[in-house]
């Protein structure tokens, strides 16, 4: 496996994005309180697990056959990584107003793991910046196993941090300063690491 710590920052800081994902979290949590948004968060741990099982085979295959496809997912990742920089640079609004009806714990969860599985993101991340971690000259699948397993454990862990500061940060999450800043920030920190990958070698 080639660099796991530097794996574990990129998927903390992917899952730290603004997103889909965060704003149900937040909008579950202001709404629900922090056991109560604990269901959706378990969905968009479950979907991000199921769309990456799905991906392995495929991706696994590709790797295994052709380096010039392997070069094609990399540009792939960075120019989508670009873009998500910039969407996020572009926006004032960190988190975007969504309304959400009153629900039980059942229908939270399956909520959230429909909104992973369809999620664009989730999807560009496992099949382009995954195949960057692992060292296709030794087993697989059991690389695979472990990256996904600590994204799945790192969503419930931030999107659990983001439910308990949800309370908290609300005032200044939705001013216009706060909000301004904190995509801004994003903004930036996709576009490096957009560039980082696109310079990456094999």
């Amino acid at each position: 496996m080639n660099s796991y710590g530097l794996f574990l920052l990129f998927a903390a800081l992917t899952i730290l994005s603004p997103g889909p994902g965060v704003v149900l979290t937040l909008t579950n949590a202001l709404r629900h309180g922090w056991t109560g948004a604990l269901p959706g968060i378990l969905g968009i741990a479950l979907g991000a697990f199921v769309v990456a099982g799905i991906s392995a085979t495929s991706v696994g295959l590709i790797l295994a056959t052709s380096a010039s496809a392997f070069t094609v997912l990399k540009y792939a990742g960075a120019a989508y990584l670009l873009y998500l920089g910039y969407k996020s640079w572009r926006t004032d609004r960190f988190i975007p107003e969504r309304e959400v009806n009153s629900s039980g714990p059942g229908y939270r969860f399956v909520e959230a793991a429909s909104l992973q599985l369809l999620n664009p993101k989730a999807v560009f991340f496992f099949l382009a910046v995954f195949p960057q971690f692992i060292d296709t000259s030794t087993h697989y699948y059991s690389q695979f196993f472990t990256l996904v397993s600590s994204y799945s454990v790192l969503v419930i862990l931030i999107h659990g941090s983001y439910a308990l500061l949800a309370n908290a940060a609300k005032g200044w999450l939705s001013s216009q300063k706060g909000s301004w800043l904190a995509a801004k920030v994003s903004g930036v920190t996709f576009a490096g690491f957009g560039v980082l990958m696109a310079s990456a070698s094999r």
